[in-house]
């Protein structure tokens, strides 16, 4: 038997993120609100281990200056004896040498949108050039969906046929996160052949090493901000449904 007739072509896509590698900068009234909490925390907290070996290091040197330190509590001669003094300074010297790395990088300042080492407080998404009959659009990584395969296997092998085999990534779920359904042009429309759903599902990135990618198609990595300047307005209406910031 033949099998039936499906109007409509199905599609795989898979929204890749890099998730954000820091925490973005606080707005006044955040830093505000954590010193006031910084502050309450102070004055309600007990003395760690470190503070307690601190005092009571300091007593004992008082009761040596004043002779009633008894000897006999001294260490066994020859053992070097690490001060909670000497361990403060060891560690406000390894403070000093440290150099946090910056917030803006090379990438941002060359406005390089194939590097994922950008934006490093936001979402990144992974944009595509595909050929969709004669025009070259910006979408997710897609395929259409082969007898045998589930929509989400359908999505992973689009995944795979650019970025290959080499790059790990957690998949969300078994579910669609969206659907985008668009008609073709009446010229080529058929009662069997009306138009395409597409399906998208959603992936975070685990590997930020892309040197053993096998790049297939020009590619961007892009904040949700950036989308509008790559994505045809119907389409990004439901990206954005579904894509956190």
């Amino acid at each position: 038997t033949t099998a039936a007739p499906r109007p409509w072509r199905l599609f795989g896509a898979m929204c890749l993120l890099r998730l954000p590698r820091i925490t973005q900068p606080l707005q006044k009234e955040e830093e505000e609100m954590a010193a006031l909490m910084e502050q309450i925390e102070l004055e309600k907290s007990q003395y760690s281990d470190h503070e307690i070996r601190k005092l009571e290091e300091e007593e004992q040197l008082r009761r040596r200056k004043e002779s009633t330190y008894d000897d006999d509590d001294d260490e066994a001669p020859g053992k070097t004896v690490i001060m909670a003094q000497d361990l403060e300074e060891k560690w406000e010297q390894k403070l000093q040498g440290f150099k946090a790395a910056p917030r803006i990088t090379d990438a941002d300042k060359n406005n390089n949108r194939t590097s994922l080492n950008r934006r490093l407080d936001s979402n990144l998404m992974l944009l595509v050039k595909q050929k969709i009959d004669n025009q070259e659009l910006w979408l997710l990584p897609q395929a259409e969906w082969q007898p045998g395969e589930t929509l989400r296997s359908t999505a992973e092998r689009a995944m795979a046929t650019v970025l290959g085999d080499h790059i790990q990534a957690k998949i969300l779920g078994n579910a669609p996160y969206g659907i985008y359904k668009y008609k073709f042009p009446r010229a080529i429309r058929t009662e069997n052949n009306v138009g395409a759903k597409v399906f998208f599902f959603k992936a975070f990135l685990q590997s930020s090493d892309l040197s053993q990618a096998e790049l297939k198609e020009d590619y961007l990595w892009v904040t949700k901000d950036e989308l509008g300047g790559y994505l045809k307005s119907e389409y990004l209406k439901k990206v954005n449904r579904f894509l956190l910031d």
